[in-house]
């Protein structure tokens, strides 16, 4: 199968059909919008390396003594995935994001990306950009999200050190690949004249190969018209505007065939069992998609519900959008932010 034949990075560095330049265009075209263009001033960069030599490109905008906003992008995305939370924060806080491994313009590394590399490469940036002793709120977004729990399992000495609270958005723990939603005939049980198709008394299910074929080859994403109605009716929903469309395809778009095929093929795989239950320690908000077919909202339940299981408090929250809710819906998932990051600073000032 695809997904166990990508598990190694070696082998898979042809070259590649976009160039740097080119790929680097696509993430910073001008919008009517100003919440999506890239921010008006230059960022800090932070140069990372991570153990197994994957460079990663780390920015960092506003004042360097502002409390600290952490952004991790999701699959097939970069820094400028972020744009309009870095326009809404990075005069008042210190916002920090970064490509993850292979995407953007961060290397691959020499071992390919799994739940482990996920959180390496996370306390990396948290101790190469926070100063001593300070916490930051952890916003992750699909990938992102999936990045933060692992990190929080591998690392959960961190978490009340490093997050003064935490968002997640639009994510899962585990069972990506037979739980998506994304293609209209993936996943979905096989049925004759209306009734259900069981074999052996097991629901009939559409093939993995064909979901790995579609999903996960790495292949370039052709700038067509179909390409971008797919992205807004199946990705996003309808209400999307084509300038978020544009925007969200331009990021996609500029991600490297080969590193979306790995990491899909390493989150197809992925269980993180009860991870999200490390995040207990700090104040957590989930935001799940009613209309999300990549991560369908139900795959947002069970974090929930190991969080409140390990006693933590957790927000979770039910939006109108498709996948990508911080650009659907970006005033409320700023104000999200700015609320969660009050109520970290509250906190913050009484443990101190």
């Amino acid at each position: 199968m695809l997904v166990k034949s990508m598990r190694t990075v070696a082998g898979f560095r042809g070259a590649e059909p976009l160039t740097a330049a080119y790929r680097a265009g696509l993430r910073s075209r001008t919008y009517g919008s100003a919440s999506l263009n890239r921010p008006a001033t230059d960022p800090e960069v932070f140069p990372v390396t991570t153990v197994d030599g994957a460079r990663l490109r780390v920015h960092a905008y506003g004042p360097a003594d502002a409390d600290a906003i952490v952004l991790i992008h999701g699959w097939s995305c970069c820094i400028e995935y972020w744009n309009p939370q870095i326009n809404a924060f990075a005069e008042n806080y210190r916002v920090i994001s970064y490509d993850q491994r292979g995407h953007g313009d961060s290397g691959l590394g020499r071992i390919a990306p799994s739940g482990e590399t996920f959180a390496d490469d996370l306390a990396t940036v948290l101790d190469a950009t926070l100063r001593p002793g300070q916490k930051a709120l952890l916003v992750g977004h699909s990938m992102g999200g999936i990045t933060i729990q692992a990190w929080a399992q591998r690392y959960p000495e961190q978490v009340a050190r490093r997050a003064a609270g935490v968002i997640l958005a639009n994510t899962a723990s585990k069972d990506i690949a037979n739980e998506t939603d994304l293609l209209p005939l993936l996943n979905k049980q096989l049925s004759v004249g209306g009734n259900p198709l069981t074999l052996l008394g097991a629901a009939v299910r559409m093939p993995m190969f064909l979901a790995e074929a579609l999903l996960f080859a790495p292949v370039p994403v052709p700038d067509v018209w179909p390409v971008g109605l797919a992205l807004k009716h199946r990705v996003m929903t309808g209400r999307a505007t084509d300038e978020q469309v544009s925007f969200a395809l331009g990021v996609v778009r500029s991600c490297r065939p080969l590193s979306r095929g790995l990491h899909a093929a390493a989150l197809a795989e992925l269980d993180l069992g009860e991870a999200a239950a490390h995040l207990a320690a700090v104040p957590t908000t989930v935001i799940a998609g009613e209309h999300d077919r990549l991560l369908p909202e139900r795959l947002s339940r069970p974090i929930v519900q190991h969080i409140v299981k390990a006693g933590g408090t957790v927000d979770y929250q039910v939006w109108p959008t498709g996948h990508l809710g911080n650009v659907e819906e970006a005033e409320r998932f700023n104000a999200e932010i700015a609320r969660m990051a009050g109520m970290s600073r509250k906190v913050a000032a009484v443990a101190g």
